[in-house]
């Protein structure tokens, strides 16, 4: 059974989506109340200047940055990475912070035309990535693709630039609030990626309904749990805010209240008992 207690839980999208706009210090006092042990962190360019600020709140308090949200191009190679300044910027901090986490950034299909055949593009892909993966592991990071929507987020798609990526350090973080579309695919599509995933968030959901909604008031909800909780996924859950017009800590409530009732509900006693 996947690990849904509240100890494995990260807050994500709780950076730019944020109503109060909380700086580092007012970030790591609100998980430290809500009792949620690690970030996965998001930003903006307006946040490079507190990087530093943000893991060192994080430390003072026990907390962990178990993931970071790259922005860059996807380098073609490890010279025109060095172009990148965006890239440069996110490697000095995570090297200067000895920071070996998870990097997820988004895959779109760069590098490939929808007219050519899927085998091309797949190689394409992997190609793509394989250049940010090395990168990455020399400064012991793992890369985790990150679904976005388009053909670059589709759990197969997402498999097959995986397979064939020769870099050790990849996997794939599954986001269900981009995943609408993936409903009926499911539990087939998510058994697909569960020998790659490296992190799963969790969103209420609705298909054909908004993109965002807390955990518990989506129509599709309870079988995600359930489908969750059968996966034995060992690796992180997210929860997210996502919603700019809400205090994110609201909205990590809410989440947080949605995960208990559903685990009571279908049974998981134990996990449940984690958020009392």
């Amino acid at each position: 059974m996947s690990d849904l207690s509240k100890k494995n839980l990260a807050a994500w999208c709780i950076v730019p989506f944020d109503a109060c706009k909380r700086g580092p210090r007012e970030r790591a006092e609100m998980l430290k109340r809500l009792g949620i042990r690690s970030l996965a962190y998001d930003w903006r360019k307006e946040h490079l200047p507190t990087f530093d600020d943000e893991i060192a709140e994080l430390r003072e308090r026990d907390l962990q940055m178990t993931a970071f949200y790259l922005i860059c191009q996807w380098p073609q190679s490890e010279a025109a990475a060095e172009q990148d300044t965006l890239l440069l910027k996110s490697l000095a901090f995570l090297k200067r912070s000895s920071l070996e986490i998870d990097i997820w950034i988004t895959y779109a299909g760069e590098g490939t035309r929808e007219t050519d055949p899927d085998e091309d593009r797949y190689a394409s892909g992997a190609r793509r990535v394989d250049v940010l993966a090395r990168i990455l592991h020399s400064q012991g990071c793992r890369l985790g693709i990150y679904n976005h929507g388009g053909w670059g987020g589709l759990p197969a798609t997402m498999v097959e630039i995986v397979k064939r990526v020769e870099s050790p350090n990849v996997g794939i973080v599954y986001n269900f609030h981009h995943g609408h579309d993936h409903m009926a695919d499911m539990p087939d599509a998510l058994n697909l990626m569960r020998p790659h995933l490296i992190g799963l968030n969790l969103n209420g959901t609705t298909a054909g309904g908004p993109k965002i909604l807390p955990i518990g008031q989506g129509e599709e909800d309870r079988r995600i749990i359930q489908m969750v909780a059968d996966l034995d996924y060992d690796g992180p859950i997210g929860i997210l805010d996502h919603r700019p017009d809400t205090d994110a800590e609201e909205s990590l409530k809410a989440n947080l209240s949605g995960l208990h009732s559903l685990l009571a509900d279908l049974g998981h006693k134990d996990e449940a008992e984690t958020y009392l």
